[in-house]
C-alpha cells in the first residue's frame, strides 16, 4: 500500500510540473493584457522558424461589446492606432499589418476599423539574425461608442526563431485577412475624373464577382489626406463594380487637378485587395 501511495505521489508531482512547464510555455508566446475599462491589448508571437528573416507575432485588441476602434485610416471621424516600438531590443524594422476593415455608419457618418477582438499581424526584422528580440510596444488608439475615448497599452515580449505558439492559427487567420497587393491591370481597376468642378468627381471601376456585393476605401499618398468614402454607383456591366467620390478633403495648397498616387482597398465577401494606382 505505500508503494501504491508513493507512485502516486510521483504522478501527482510529475503532472504538477508538466503543468507548470506547460503555464510557462503558454506564457512565453504572449503579454499580459494592458487593460482599461472598455479594451484591452497585449502582443502575441506566431511559430517562426529558424531560417526566417523576419519574425511573425501580433497586436491583439480585445474591445467590450458594442465599442470599436479604428483602421489605418477611420473614415469620416475617429482616431488610426499609432504604434511606438522605439523601447524594443535587437530590432531593426517593425511593420505593422492592416485586417480588411468594416465599414460602420451612424449618426456622425462613415467610419472603418473593428469590434470585438481583432489582431494586427507584425512583420519584425531582428538587427542581428538568430538573436532574440526584446519587442517593447506602446500604442496609443482610440475606442468609439457614440463618443470616442483616447485609450493607451503597452506590453513587452521576447521573439525567438525556432519557436512554436499556440496563437499560431490565431494569427495567421488574421494574416489572411490582410489586402493582398495587386497591380490595377489584374483587377481592371480604373480611377478617372469625370468633370471639372472644383471638387472632381472620381469614377472607379473594377472587376468584381457578379452577384457578390463590394465596398471600396479610399486613401491619399500621406495621412493628412481625409478622402471620401466612395459610394457604389449604378450601371456597371456583369462582372465589374462602379463606384464614385468627390475628390474632397485634400491638404491645403494640393491641386485637386494634379497627377497624384491613391490606394484602393477593395473589399468582397472573405477576400479583400489592395491596389495603388495613379489619378492623372
Amino acid at each position: 500500500m505505500a508503494d501504491i501511495h508513493r507512485s502516486f505521489r510521483v504522478v501527482l508531482a510529475a503532472c504538477s510540473i508538466a503543468a507548470v512547464f506547460a503555464t510557462v510555455a503558454r506564457a512565453a508566446d504572449e503579454s499580459p493584457w494592458s487593460s482599461s475599462d472598455r479594451s484591452a491589448v497585449r502582443l502575441i508571437a506566431g511559430a517562426n522558424s529558424k531560417n526566417d528573416v523576419a519574425l511573425r507575432a501580433g497586436v491583439e485588441f480585445k474591445l467590450q461589446p458594442g465599442w470599436k476602434t479604428y483602421w489605418r485610416y477611420p473614415g469620416d471621424s475617429g482616431v488610426p492606432p499609432h504604434f511606438d516600438f522605439s523601447g524594443s531590443e535587437n530590432l531593426k524594422a517593425a511593420s505593422v499589418r492592416y485586417p480588411a476593415p468594416h465599414l460602420f455608419t451612424d449618426e456622425t457618418g462613415h467610419s472603418l476599423g473593428y469590434k470585438n477582438e481583432t489582431i494586427f499581424p507584425l512583420e519584425i526584422v531582428p538587427q542581428q539574425p538568430g538573436k532574440p528580440v526584446n519587442l517593447h510596444m506602446k500604442v496609443d488608439y482610440a475606442v468609439c461608442e457614440k463618443l470616442c475615448v483616447p485609450a493607451e497599452g503597452s506590453a513587452r515580449l521576447t521573439l525567438t526563431s525556432g519557436e512554436m505558439s499556440t496563437h499560431d492559427a490565431a494569427l495567421a487567420a488574421a494574416e489572411a485577412h490582410v489586402p493582398a497587393a495587386l497591380q490595377a491591370r489584374q483587377i481592371g481597376l480604373t480611377a478617372r475624373r469625370v468633370n471639372n468642378a472644383a471638387k472632381p468627381l472620381v469614377a472607379v471601376d473594377f472587376e468584381a464577382p457578379a452577384g457578390q456585393s463590394a465596398q471600396l476605401f479610399v486613401e491619399g499618398p500621406s495621412p493628412e489626406w481625409a478622402l471620401p468614402i466612395p459610394e457604389p454607383a449604378q450601371g456597371a456591366p456583369p462582372g465589374h463594380a462602379h463606384f464614385g467620390f468627390q475628390l474632397d478633403g485634400l491638404p491645403p495648397g494640393v491641386d485637386p487637378k494634379g497627377n497624384f498616387e491613391l490606394t484602393f482597398t477593395i473589399v468582397s465577401g472573405e477576400r479583400a485587395v489592395e491596389v495603388k494606382t495613379h489619378l492623372d
